[in-house]
């Protein structure tokens, strides 16, 4: 009696878990691109619209609100679209590129230009870090893109150009260097501009290379140990690759700016198969994946 009973309820979650996996995958997420910046939901309709396009950088925040980088200013909005938070760029530099909120409060921010710097800004509008970067290049709009804090408290900045990552202490010193025009991604013919920089939480570090068309993940010392590229498939849908992101279930999502038509966003595993994507009318330049099938992602902690 008792081995029928737990038999049932085996066959039970058997079929609940056959049930689940066989559910096409459907993502909401935040979208800041050139013709729109807002968020879609999970069927690709537009679902809260920011009333700008052509957005950098963004978030939406655990307390509801969005954070968006535009290349003059900085904005934290309500969905209300009541202003709570704003930064517009200073008046030496031509470019904004990041914006990122810390567990402190303050704002992460880059300014690219004369003074191409780090900015760690407070919910008052004062300037709490000033941290000088070194891009290597004096054309302002390829200086750097997404820089991300660690949790170290030192930061974690693409340079593309310079076709490094550069890992900086908060006084402006260079840590560590994670080249991008290694001879195993085609040297710096290539083409393998660093354009994000994410630390992972096993401590690697994955870089989307933008014209070089890949994603790379590198272990501590620098070293590739993961690429998946337009190599990998037969359509191409790599783009341009802006944004990425590593999801709870060790997948990656990464963006095609350039792709005007087909795929603009994706979803592959480790062993590169696309599980997911967005075809819809809008292009991709930033983005964060929010739900899966209804359940919101767990916050992504600095690592």
């Amino acid at each position: 009696m008792i081995r029928r009973f737990c038999l049932a309820i085996l066959c039970t979650l058997l079929v609940v878990s056959l049930s689940h996996a066989d559910e096409p995958i459907k993502h909401s997420f935040f979208v800041a691109g050139p013709s729109f910046t807002g968020i879609i939901d999970e069927a690709g309709q537009e679902a809260w619209n920011s009333g700008r396009a052509g957005a950098r950088d963004g978030y939406v925040l655990e307390n509801g609100n969005v954070l968006i980088a535009w290349g003059n200013e900085v904005k934290e909005f309500t969905r209300e679209h009541e202003i709570v938070f704003h930064y517009v760029k200073s008046a030496e530099n031509k470019e904004i590129g990041t914006v990122q909120r810390l567990p402190n409060g303050n704002t992460l921010i880059t300014e690219l230009g004369g003074k191409p710097r780090l900015l760690e800004v407070t919910s008052e509008g004062e300037i709490a870090i000033d941290c000088p970067l070194k891009p290597e290049t004096n054309n302002a709009h390829m200086q750097t893109r997404m820089a991300r804090k660690l949790k170290s408290g030192n930061y974690l900045v693409p340079h593309l150009l310079a076709f490094k990552v550069k890992e900086y202490a908060p006084d402006g010193r260079v840590i560590k260097e994670f080249p991008t025009d290694l001879p195993e991604l085609g040297g710096r013919s290539a083409e393998n501009w660093p354009f994000t920089a994410i630390r992972l939480a096993n401590g690697n570090t994955l870089v989307n290379l933008t014209h070089g068309n890949k994603t790379v993940e590198m272990d501590p010392e620098g070293k590739v140990i993961w690429k998946i590229s337009n190599e990998d498939f037969e359509h191409n849908p790599f783009a341009d690759p802006c944004g990425a992101q590593r999801l709870p279930n060790g997948n990656t999502v990464i963006a095609s700016y350039a792709a005007k038509k087909g795929i603009k966003l994706f979803e592959v595993t480790p062993e590169k198969q696309i599980t997911w994507s967005y075809s819809g009318p809008h292009r991709v330049h930033h983005f964060q994946i929010l739900t899966t099938n209804g359940t919101p992602l767990p916050g992504t902690p600095l690592k």
